[in-house]
């Protein structure tokens, strides 16, 4: 009876102890987090990253977006290999990192189009699911310019010549739903003015256009206009930023002359696949605010007209979230949809 006894004893005691284990564990992962978390940090990268541009070589994104890499590359130890996935407006790259493995040896250097191609045409991938954006890192401002023949020197006198002539103006445009296309839309409805877009592939073509007085509006980048602006085959009347650049401190911005509030800037953004580790996005945020600090950084925004402006991962979701809805609200004004 005794060791009958003793024997429920010991029975209980290691049930109490079984019991008690899980616990023990339960605490020692909150209060010492996995080594694996760390290492997800610490020993990332150990292979090389795909860093997926999802346009063709040569544009501004590219030139930004392979510098970046280049400098990743230098600091980190790992290559990160530049991929362009170019079409369907972002779209087809976007596919490829929403689809890849959540590791962070896959990244999306993207534009503006994250925000707005998705609500222009239809894409493959949830665009507010598929990726966790690691940071925006700066971008550039639209340049409205016209063609020297046109009997306007300011964006005042401009909209006085289009309620003069409802419907007559022409401006270029560089393909619906490109960033030149959204940029002259916001334009027009904020300025409650009727032109005519001519759609055309690419702001170059677009730009070609206006120089050759076919049509009498553009609405580009800095980079692609200013030279143009300089030989006198262009003439500017505003810059889209509430405040005028650095690169150009005599050009006004469009908000300050005539249509208050006004602001078009492309912006260039770091993403990965949803799901990947906290612990890598924030290590790659961190190696971003290191890099464009760096000179050859610098240098390389100003020569592509555009201003560093880095936000970490939380503030790029609501940035994004606004962009959403102020682009989403002119696409559904003027009907905007790819065909």
């Amino acid at each position: 009876m005794i060791k009958e006894t003793e024997m429920k004893k010991t029975t209980l005691k290691n049930k109490s102890l079984w019991m008690f284990i899980p616990g023990m564990f339960l605490a020692a992962a909150i209060l010492f987090p996995s080594s694996s978390v760390f290492a997800a940090a610490g020993d990332y990268p150990s292979k090389p990253v795909r860093f997926i541009i999802p346009f063709a070589p040569g544009g501004s994104t590219d030139v930004i977006g392979r510098l970046v890499a280049t400098k990743l590359t230098e600091r980190l130890g790992h290559q990160f290999v530049v991929e362009n996935r170019s079409g369907a407006g972002s779209a087809i790259g976007s596919e490829v990192v929403a689809k890849s493995k959540p590791d962070g040896y896959t990244l999306l250097f993207n534009t503006s189009a994250y925000a707005t191609n998705p609500l222009v045409s239809d894409v493959p991938y949830d665009p507010e699911k598929a990726f966790v954006p690691i940071a925006k890192i700066g971008g550039a401002a639209a340049v409205l310019s016209v063609h020297p023949s046109v009997q306007a020197n300011s964006v005042k006198e401009l909209l006085a010549l289009a309620r003069q002539q409802p419907g007559k103006l022409v401006s270029s445009g560089a393909g619906i739903g490109s960033f030149g296309h959204l940029a002259t839309e916001l334009f027009r409805s904020m300025a409650g003015i009727n032109y005519t877009i001519v759609q055309f592939k690419g702001g170059g073509p677009a730009m070609i256009d206006t120089m050759g007085g076919h049509s009498q509006i553009n609405m580009g980048s800095l980079a692609l206009t200013y030279p143009q602006i300089k030989a006198g085959k262009l003439k500017a009347l505003g810059y889209g930023a509430l405040r005028r650049s650095r690169l150009v401190p005599d050009m006004p911005t469009i908000s300050d002359s005539g249509v208050p509030g006004y602001e078009a800037i492309i912006w260039w953004a770091l993403a990965a696949p949803a799901g990947t580790p906290n612990a890598i996005v924030e290590k790659l945020y961190k190696e971003l605010e290191v890099i464009l600090q760096m000179e050859a950084i610098k240098q390389a925004f100003d020569i592509q007209g555009a201003d560093i402006d880095l936000i970490g991962p939380a503030a790029t979701v609501k940035f994004i979230e606004a962009e959403r809805v102020k682009w989403g609200k002119i696409i559904k004004e003027g009907n905007i949809r790819e065909k």
